[in-house]
Order: structure tokens, then sequence, then C-alpha cells
């Protein structure tokens, strides 16, 4: 096992472990969408444990200095890459702002905030991918303010294929720290789940909206 895949499946574990990351392939959690999902992802959670946050973010850091390193400002989305991105900013010695998911409705009315020239290029920090859609507005708001966005970087990402089509459609760059198959290997190898419910697991990611109906 290469050290990459090293570090996905260790974020994986660390996440279990913290149940920032729950799977009840049997009794299923709803999202807002009404997808029925046997995973339920919230990783505000890891930032309860310091080994686990510090390991984090050094790891988004790392990353950040291989695939985008003449990134400029370093920008989370609210909320849950708010505070990761100030971690990794503060350890990357580089600015940081965020952008909310509408404009303020008092005072400046930013949805920027945060100071960012025209022209500089940024990397955003996000916790979780799932379509992406909220991500990418993200980008919509930086790019009409006159910023380059290098890309974006999250903790982990369930791997959808409209996620993917959603970034190449964007001409955004994404990297993350883990995906789902590092997760379900993990989580199989350390007894969060049997085989039998793996096999679901599999068909939910194939077919998300589909899944339990």
């Amino acid at each position: 096992m290469s050290n990459n895949q090293d570090s996905t499946k260790r974020i994986a574990e660390l996440l279990l472990e913290a149940q920032a990351i729950k799977l009840s392939p049997e009794k299923p959690f709803q999202w807002s969408s009404g997808w029925l999902s046997p995973i339920y992802c919230d990783n505000r959670v890891a930032l309860s444990y310091p080994e686990t946050r510090t390991y984090i973010k050094k790891m988004l850091a790392e990353l950040i200095k291989k695939e985008y390193p003449d990134a400029q400002v370093v920008v989370g989305v609210a909320t849950g890459g708010i505070a990761q991105g100030a971690l990794v900013a503060d350890l990357l010695e580089l600015p940081f702002a965020y952008v909310r998911p509408e404009p303020k409705k008092h005072g400046m009315g930013n949805q920027i905030e945060g100071r960012i020239e025209k022209g500089q290029s940024v990397i955003i920090i996000e916790d979780l991918i799932s379509t992406g859609g909220s991500s990418l507005k993200v980008v919509d708001v930086l790019r009409e303010a006159g910023i380059e966005v290098a890309g974006m970087v999250a903790i982990f990402t369930y791997g959808f294929a409209v996620a993917e089509n959603n970034f190449k459609a964007k001409d955004v760059k994404l990297s993350t720290l883990s995906n789902y198959n590092a997760l379900i290997e993990t989580a199989l190898e350390h007894d969060y789940v049997n085989s039998s419910q793996v096999e679901s697991l599999g068909a939910w990611r194939v077919a998300p909206d589909q899944w339990g109906k």
C-alpha cells in the first residue's frame, strides 16, 4: 500500500472512530434532498478530537503544497470549511477568508468575509463533497469578484458521478483526503460493517436517488 493509500484509509479510520461518519444500511438516514442514505457524515465532529484535527490539518496542508503551491489565500466554505480552512491557513501562514451561502443581510452585505484582492489565486477548503452543488456556488461568487480559483480540497467525497460532472463543467480541480471506496474498505477491515452490508453500501453510491425505494 502506498503512502497515499495509507493516509486515505487512515483519514477514513479516524472519521469512523470519531463518529463523524456513521454507517447504518438497515436504518438509513434521510437527506434534505429526500434521498435515503446508509451513511451520515459530519466532519465538524472531528474538530472535537485534537489528534484527529491536527492530522487532518497537516494532511490538507500537505495536499495544498503539493497540488496548489501557488495559492495565495485559503478560502473556507461556510460553515463546514471555515474552521478547517482557518487551521490550514494558519499552518501554511497564508491569509484566510470564507464565503457565505448568501450575502449578509445587514452591515456591509458581504458574501466574501475577509480580504482577497482581484487576481489573487485561492484554494477553497470544504469538509465534504456530495453533489458539489453548494461548494461550486462558492467558485461562482469568487470568480464574479475577479478572483482566480486554483482548485478545491476537501476531507471526504462520496465520489458521485454527478459531482465529478459538476466539477468538470465548472473547470474546477478537486483533491480530497479520503473517499467512499477507502471508507468502505476501512469499515469492513475494522468491523464497522459486514460483507453483506458492503453490497448495499456499494449499490447506494451507484444510484443514491433510487436506493432504499
